[in-house]
Order: structure tokens, then C-alpha cells, then sequence
């Protein structure tokens, strides 16, 4: 297994940046944001070299968009077009059907299941996309399923109003170490929203397993952070229990971040990094580059030969695994150009991941047995 030692490629000072002002509009007002560059793009190390083993667990799907694992090689998955999917040891069943707004980016998105879904609550948790006249709007729904998963038996709003638009919805949910639910949610194309700590859009959402908002909320509604553009992947440092969420810049300027309750991001008045200390930076950002971050999720170091906890992002436009060290900010990446667009990633334990394939969105290039869902077993 390669182990990759990287000498003296961070020391860049944050705040060297080149500004530059765009316009956009607030409330009708005409302002102006800072978008900034980094001067000197901190680079990609390729983990080329590491061996592993593939296996395709299901194939001829039409973009999946979150995977939940229910058990040993039995996952639930959505399509974006509103179809929720079994997938049991390789045969892929409808679980049941949602009307949803599927239009560019909008549809059935995240997926999470309940804490205590092995105990007995067969709840799982859905992020979809819905039309209320011609508005687009998006929601959060309980789905209980049947005793051997294949059907539904009820389905309760838990979160209701979220602006949505055909782009910018957000959609990652994830239930935290505490037993919350977090809601990523995008600025449904009106970057104003994501400042406005009343609406919940350009926001992470904190909310209880029965959508009610969380007594400590910083702002006494469902709101955790603000200022965000579109993030699509959240996970908790498995150490530390730091919550790192990433999210998708304007013209590059993708973001990983440090996630704190309360906190502004920035958006739509800074992208990427700024001296601005109204706003908390990105612990990293892709300067002029965009990979489109998408699911995201830690997995253990050691599977890659490094020492560290490591956050893996499925990326879309960038067409591979993007790996983040919080620790040190060292960069790498797996599968370029190997599987195209990648939506969503999952750690299994051990030395196991899965991930899944978005190249029938309409923006990628569909390969044999596109859409799929991949196992990979690092040895």
C-alpha cells in the first residue's frame, strides 16, 4: 500500500488573495461580493498507486442521489426522478415512488435513516423537491418502512418550506452523533436568502427526529449556520467530532468547512477565502478550480496508508473521490476520470466503500451499466 509524504506544499499564507468584485443583488439592492483567488492552488497528490478490488453491487440506475446502508450488502437509494430503491445483495427492487419537481437539479434527494433504525424504527428520512403551484419548494419527510423494507407504510412531513428553485437545493441530510437531523439547504438561486437567518434557505437545518427545531438553536428557529450557497455533504470528524460540511462555489471557489453553530459563511458576500472577519473562512477551498462537490463522508485513514481521519467527497464536474485531511490540509484524490460523475460515498468500516455514479444527470457522458452503485475493498 503506498503511503504518500508531502514536504512544504501548504505554507501559504490564507491572505494572499487576489479580490474580485461582482455584483449581485440583495433584496433589489445592487452590492458587491469578494470573490477570492489564491494566488498559488494548493495541489492534488494522486493516490494512483494504492491496490484495491471493485464490485459493481448494482448497476442500470437512473441518477442516484443518496445511498443509506441498512445492513450487510442492503442499501436504500434515491433517484433524483422521485423513485426510491432496494438494493438487497445485488437485486434492486421500487420501494415506492414520490411525486416530486424533478427538474435539473431538483428532485428526490438525501437519504438518512433513523438512529435507532436497528432497534425497531424503521424510519428513513427524505429530502425531495415539489411543486406548490408553478414555485418550486422543497421538504423533509419520515418514511416508515415495512418489516422487510420493500414497501412504505406512511409518510409524514417533518420540515415543510424550504425555498426551492430547478438549481441550488441543497438536499444532504444526516443524522449527527447527538441523534439530531441536519439539513443542508441550498439559496434556491436567490443569494439574498442565505443571509436572511429567517429563511431557511443557504442554510444547515438542526432539527429533532419530528422536524421541531432544537431548543439551542442559535437563532430560536431551525437554523444552525448561515451564509451558504449550495453545500451537498456533511459528516462528523470521528475523533474529534468537528462537523465538516462542503459546498459548491460560483465559478470555483468550492468550500469545505469547519461547520459552528451560529456561524456566517459568507455567501453571497464572500466566496472562498477573505480577510473579512464577519464570516468564518473555509478550512479549504479549490481557488480557480471546480470539482462540484457533492456526499461526503470520513472514513479511516489507514485504508489510504495515512495516519489521520480523512473526509472523502464524491465530486461531480471534478469526475473523482476528492480527500480532505483536516488535520494538516493535505489534499488527494482517487478515481479521476476512472468513473465519471460521483454523487454519493459511504464508508462501510473496515477497509470498504461505496460509492455511486451520476453520469445520467444530464451532465455527464452514461458508461456501461450507468447509473451504479460501486463497492471498493482496499487491500
Amino acid at each position: 500500500m503506498l503511503s504518500v509524504w508531502i514536504d512544504n506544499i501548504f505554507n501559504v499564507d490564507r491572505r494572499t488573495f487576489i479580490k474580485v468584485l461582482a455584483g449581485a443583488s440583495l433584496t433589489g439592492a445592487a452590492i458587491y461580493y469578494t470573490i477570492s483567488n489564491y494566488i498559488r492552488t494548493l495541489p492534488h497528490v494522486d493516490l494512483g498507486d494504492i491496490e484495491y478490488s471493485e464490485r459493481v453491487v448494482v448497476g442500470g440506475l437512473s441518477v442516484p442521489w443518496s445511498i443509506e446502508i441498512l445492513d450487510t450488502d442492503v442499501y436504500l437509494v434515491s433517484e433524483r426522478g422521485g423513485r426510491l430503491i432496494l438494493v438487497n445483495r445485488g437485486v434492486s427492487s421500487i420501494v415506492g415512488e414520490f411525486d416530486v419537481a424533478a427538474v435539473s437539479e431538483a428532485g428526490l434527494l438525501g437519504l438518512a435513516k433513523h438512529p435507532e433504525f436497528e432497534s425497531g424504527r424503521r424510519y428513513v428520512y427524505q429530502y425531495l423537491s415539489y411543486y406548490r403551484g408553478d414555485k418550486i419548494f422543497n421538504k423533509v419527510v419520515r418514511v416508515k418502512l415495512s418489516m422487510d423494507y420493500r414497501n412504505i407504510e406512511r409518510v409524514d412531513t417533518v420540515v415543510d418550506g424550504i425555498p426551492g428553485a430547478p438549481i441550488h437545493d441543497g438536499g444532504r441530510i444526516r443524522f449527527g452523533p447527538d441523534g439530531l437531523l441536519y439539513i443542508c439547504t441550498g439559496d434556491a438561486n436567490i443569494p439574498s436568502l442565505s443571509q436572511d437567518v429567517n429563511s431557511l434557505a443557504g442554510k444547515i437545518l438542526r432539527v429533532y427526529d419530528d422536524g421541531s427545531p432544537v431548543e439551542d438553536n442559535p437563532f430560536d428557529n431551525y437554523v444552525y449556520s448561515y451564509g451558504h450557497r449550495n453545500p451537498q455533504g456533511l459528516d462528523w470528524h470521528p475523533r474529534d467530532g468537528r462537523l465538516i460540511s462542503n459546498e459548491h462555489g460560483p465559478v470555483g471557489h468550492d468550500e469545505i468547512n469547519e461547520i459552528i453553530a451560529g456561524g456566517n459563511y459568507g455567501w453571497p458576500i464572500v466566496a472562498g477565502y477573505s480577510n473579512d472577519e464577519r464570516f468564518i473562512p473555509p478550512i479549504y477551498e479549490t481557488g480557480s478550480d471546480t470539482i462540484a462537490p457533492s456526499g461526503a463522508s470520513f472514513v479511516d485513514g489507514s485504508i489510504l496508508g495515512l495516519d489521520d481521519p480523512l473526509y472523502v467527497i464524491a465530486c461531480l464536474r471534478g469526475r473523482q473521490l476528492f480527500i480532505f485531511n483536516p488535520s494538516d490540509k493535505s489534499v488527494y484524490s482517487l478515481f479521476r476520470d476512472v468513473y465519471g460523475r460521483l454523487r454519493d460515498v459511504k464508508y462501510l468500516g473496515e477497509s470498504k466503500i461505496v460509492f455511486s455514479t451520476s453520469n445520467r444527470d444530464g451532465r455527464g457522458v452514461p458508461k456501461e451499466g450507468d447509473d451504479k452503485i460501486v463497492e471498493i475493498v482496499f487491500h
